[in-house]
């Protein structure tokens, strides 16, 4: 299994707001998991909140990490609030929309709306509000040495974001 909760990323201003989709699909070994049927009920597959978080923590690095070109490693440092109202199914696409609050050398406060697409439905529906902060870990652990290379954002982010259309800067 990858670690990568958005599909792909269709709005980018660099420094300000980053958009991107996650579709859910049956074919998600955790959507098995959540929830199974039993004796007395059927299969209720839904994506964890825990993994809608996580979907938007990584449109928001994504974001905080392209304001300075990826030369800072950008760690999710705290979860601020996290409000989902409704569960996300197979056959369903979230939209995460990030927006830096504020920023500094030290790291950056994020705020992301999360709005759920359904088929069945003309118009999506907002189901979230995340607040997140990002800290530049070298700025911010001193004294402790980390790897050169950028741990945070490896391949798989440069795949995506170049399968998305959006240049890497270097």
């Amino acid at each position: 299994m990858r670690w990568m909760w958005i599909d792909r990323i269709v709005e980018l201003v660099p420094r300000e707001r980053l958009v991107a989709v996650k579709h859910v699909s049956m074919a998600e070994d955790h959507l098995h998991d959540h929830f199974p049927a039993s004796a007395t009920r059927p299969a209720f597959p839904v994506m964890p909140a825990s993994l809608i978080i996580e979907g938007m923590a990584q449109s928001a690095g994504i974001l905080v990490g392209h304001a300075e070109a990826f030369r800072e490693k950008v760690i999710l440092a705290k979860v601020s609030k996290a409000e989902l109202t409704v569960d996300a199914q197979p056959g369903q696409t979230l939209r995460y929309t990030a927006t830096i609050r504020q920023m500094d050398a030290a790291g950056a406060a994020t705020l992301g709306l999360v709005d759920l697409f359904d088929p069945l439905s003309s118009q999506p529906r907002r189901i979230g509000e995340i607040e997140l902060m990002f800290s530049h870990i070298d700025q911010n652990m001193s004294g402790m040495k980390f790897p050169e290379e950028n741990f945070v954002f490896g391949e798989s982010f440069k795949t995506l974001l170049r399968m998305s259309g959006v240049a890497i800067p270097t």
